[in-house]
C-alpha cells in the first residue's frame, strides 16, 4: 500500500505521505514524554520522483502523570495530573525535477495543550510553541529510505502551558526498511536548546531514538510494537539555583494502524515506561489521524 518505487501511482504516493507526516518534526511540547514518540509504522517509508502533494495530520496524546521515576529508578506517586496534547500539522511534499532521486517536505506544527491537576483542582490550556522546518531523503534501495530532518520550535506559545520561553532545534536521522509484510521504521537525533529566560540558563541537550516494528495483516490492519528512549543532560537553573540531574526513560508500546481509501489512516497506541530516572513516568494513549491530497 505504501510507495516504494521511484514513480509510485497516486494512491501509493498518498499513503507514503501519510506515513511521512507523522514523523517529521513531532516534537514534544510542554510536559509531553519521549521526543517524537508519536511516530507509527511506515513513518519514513517514502517515495522519490513524485508530483507535489499535501498532508494534514491531527495527533492526540492523553498522558496520566500520576507517577514519577526517582533518582534510584523507582516509581513514586505524585499529585494526580492529566495532560492532553494535540498536534495539528500541515506538510507539503515535493520531489525536485532537477533531482528526482530525492524527496523533500516542509511542515508547520501547532501544539494544543491542556493540563489538569485533580489534587490541586487547577487547570490550564493554550497553544504551545509551534514547530517548522524541512526534511530530505533518498532511497538507497527499492525497499529502504534514509533521510534527515531539522525543525525549529519558536518561543511564541502560551506561558501557561510551558511556551514562550526558549528556542529549540530538533535534528535527526530517520530510516525505513520494508521486508514483505514486516515493516521497520526508526529515527535517532538530538534536541538543542537556546537560553531560557525564566531559568537564566541553557537546558541540557536531549538525545532520543524511536523504533516501530509492524506486521501487515492484509491491506488495512497492521499491528505494531513500539520502543522509545530519551535522555537529557544535567543542567542548573541559575534563576532558582536548582540542579536538574540527568534524566532518562525507556518506554514500550503496542498499537494498530488502520489504512483506508488509499489517502487516510488512523493509528492507536498505548505506551508505558519500562525504566527511567528523574522524570515523569510515561502512561499514555496516543491517536493519530492523517489525510493526504
Amino acid at each position: 500500500m505504501f510507495g516504494l518505487s521511484s514513480s509510485p501511482p497516486a494512491p501509493k504516493r498518498m499513503a507514503a505521505a501519510l506515513a511521512m507526516a507523522v514523523g517529521l518534526g513531532c516534537g514534544a511540547p510542554a510536559r509531553a514524554q519521549v521526543t517524537f514518540d508519536v511516530i507509527g509504522p511506515h513513518e519514513y517509508e517514502l517515495p522519490v520522483g513524485f508530483k507535489p502533494f499535501n498532508v494534514f495530520v491531527q495527533y492526540a496524546t492523553f498522558q496520566d502523570s500520576t507517577r514519577r521515576w526517582d533518582s534510584r529508578s523507582k516509581r513514586k506517586n505524585t499529585p494526580d495530573t492529566d495532560v492532553i496534547v494535540g498536534l495539528s500539522k500541515y506538510v507539503h511534499f515535493w520531489s525536485p525535477e532537477s533531482h528526482p532521486d530525492i524527496g523533500i517536505a516542509y511542515e508547520i506544527i501547532v501544539p494544543e495543550v491542556s493540563i489538569r491537576s485533580s489534587s490541586n483542582h487547577t487547570s490550564s490550556s493554550g497553544i504551545g510553541d509551534p514547530l517548522t522546518g524541512p526534511a530530505i531523503w533518498y532511497k538507497p534501495s527499492a525497499n529502504a529510505t534514509l533521510g534527515f530532518q531539522t525543525f525549529m520550535q519558536l518561543p511564541v506559545g502560551d506561558s501557561d502551558v510551558g511556551g514562550g520561553d526558549v528556542w529549540k532545534n530538533y535534528s535527526s536521522l530517520f530510516w525505513d526498511l520494508q521486508l514483505g509484510k514486516v515493516s521497520y521504521t526508526a529515527d535517532a537525533g538530538f534536541v538543542f536548546f537556546g537560553k531560557s529566560t525564566d531559568a537564566d540558563a541553557t537546558p541540557g541537550t536531549i538525545f532520543h531514538t524511536n523504533h516501530r516494528l509492524g506486521y501487515a495483516m492484509g491491506d488495512v490492519v497492521e499491528p505494531f510494537v513500539a520502543l522509545d528512549y530519551e535522555s537529557q543532560a544535567a543542567w542548573t537553573n541559575k534563576a532558582t539555583g536548582a540542579r536538574n540531574p540527568r534524566n532518562h526513560e525507556l518506554t514500550a508500546g503496542l498499537g494498530v494502524m488502520f489504512k483506508y481509501y488509499g489517502n487516510q489512516s488512523l493509528t492507536l497506541r498505548y505506551s508505558g515506561g519500562i525504566e527511567g530516572k528523574n522524570r515523569a513516568a510515561t502512561d499514555s494513549l496516543n491517536l493519530k489521524y492523517a489525510y493526504a491530497w
